[in-house]
């Protein structure tokens, strides 16, 4: 099972439910896919000659949590536009809602060549100065973009492509909206009745109303060109898509639900996942997406047993732990989100664990200290394995187990639900 930089070995009884995604391999040659889609995108010329060597060129990238693998399309990607002198380029970290990244991180995402030739910075939601107004949402709020990305003459947004547990599928219009938009803008995509809607889920884009939202933002200041990729399990390249926002991510998101959505046939007593390790699984906030994925085939009433390593805590930015802490169940916190005079960000996480802990028993195996998880409403434990011959007791020695050592990376679901 995926964990950290590493994995763990857990002992699990013979009749368990191994679910992990249609293996598929690694490109043979990365670069070469990568650059063929560059120079035969979806829906567009080839991407050099849309770009003016006059041209300030921004491109957006996933933060430091994702396992984007930018220490390889980005210098592609400025390979490809050589013409463009490197004082032009401006790449915009996605952090979204998320800290900074330092320079020795950004050195780990991009390499030191690109750093040390290229301007790089980190997005601010809180910061106004940073942004720039591009419009208003028919939900009500105004759109607030970086800047920066907004005063580029030529936009690009880079990422992966897999299920998401409330916007259907990360990648394309998610890199700029909630990736580089304003705290209000993101407030209101995450407010909870979009959050709760039963069709923000995984895998779903058809009236979602978080893909409907972010679509509606792209289109204000549409990126020019995205590039996308899938990922295995090793992290490597199965497949690049490029050129048009809308139809370069419809088309990945397509090959990305036949290999990582795997159906099952009823639901289980057991659910062990871990949270596909690093770099999703460094904290706790992000640890509720494999604990969601775990939620879609547990009984009700029965456990889910996640291994998440939180090398960066739970973490102590933002206001998940917050929220937790304003009151003593998930029942009273789902209450306290839903309250139309509460807004706070990071509360969709919050909303989105409190709902799976009215379902299921939540217990983690991570680096923090047991009173940390508890603070969190969750259940710490020593051992997985060991955890798991103590369930038997509560539901039987035929207790259901199914494991997804892959995290959400995989994403099963009942046929006849």
């Amino acid at each position: 099972m995926q964990y950290g930089k590493g994995a763990l070995r857990i002992e699990v009884p013979d009749h368990s439910t191994i679910i992990e995604p249609r293996h598929t391999d690694g490109l043979a040659n990365e670069k070469e896919a990568v650059k063929g889609a560059l120079r035969q995108p979806i829906g567009l010329p080839p991407l050099k000659s849309m770009v003016k060597s006059t041209d300030k060129v921004a491109i957006v990238i996933s933060d430091i949590t994702r396992p984007t693998p930018n220490h390889k399309l980005i210098p592609w990607l400025l390979e490809e536009l050589e013409h463009v002198p490197c004082g032009q380029f401006v790449i915009i970290n996605g952090t979204g809602t998320h800290r900074d990244q330092t320079r020795d991180e950004f050195v780990q995402m991009l390499g030191e060549d690109v750093v040390s030739r290229i301007r790089i910075i980190n997005h601010h939601c809180h910061n106004p100065g940073e942004l720039t107004w591009v419009g208003k949402s028919c939900l009500g709020c105004d759109v607030y973009l970086n800047k920066e990305y907004v005063e580029a003459d030529f936009r690009i947004v880079t990422g992966f492509i897999e299920p998401h547990f409330f916007a259907g599928f990360s990648g394309g219009p998610k890199g700029i909206m909630p990736g580089i938009a304003g705290i209000e803008t993101i407030l209101t995509f995450h407010n909870a009745r979009m959050i709760g809607d039963p069709l923000s889920t995984w895998g779903n884009l058809q009236r979602n109303p978080l893909q409907e939202m972010a679509g509606e933002v792209n289109r204000m200041c549409k990126p020019d060109f995205m590039l996308n990729v899938t990922l295995n399990g090793a992290k490597e390249i199965t497949q690049v898509f490029a050129g048009e926002l809308f139809e370069s991510h419809r088309q990945g998101c397509t090959f990305a639900k036949e290999h990582a959505m795997v159906p099952v046939h009823e639901r289980f007593d057991v659910v062990i996942t871990s949270n596909s390790g690093y770099p999703l699984d460094q904290n706790l906030y992000q640890a509720v997406k494999g604990m969601s994925a775990a939620h879609k085939i547990v009984k009700q009433g029965g456990s889910i047993l996640c291994a998440s390593e939180c090398s960066d805590g739970i973490p102590s930015h933002g206001n998940y732990a917050e929220i937790l802490q304003m009151r003593s169940s998930p029942q009273e916190i789902l209450e306290l989100i839903h309250d139309p005079a509460f807004l706070k960000f990071d509360q969709w996480q919050v909303q989105k664990q409190a709902v799976i802990q009215m379902w299921a028993n939540v217990y983690v195996y991570s680096s923090l200290p047991a009173q940390d998880i508890e603070k969190m409403m969750l259940k710490p434990m020593d051992d997985i394995s060991s955890k798991l011959r103590e369930l038997r007791n509560t539901y039987g020695e035929q207790m259901t187990v199914a494991v997804l050592p892959l995290g959400p990376l995989t994403i099963p679901y009942v046929k006849d639900e």
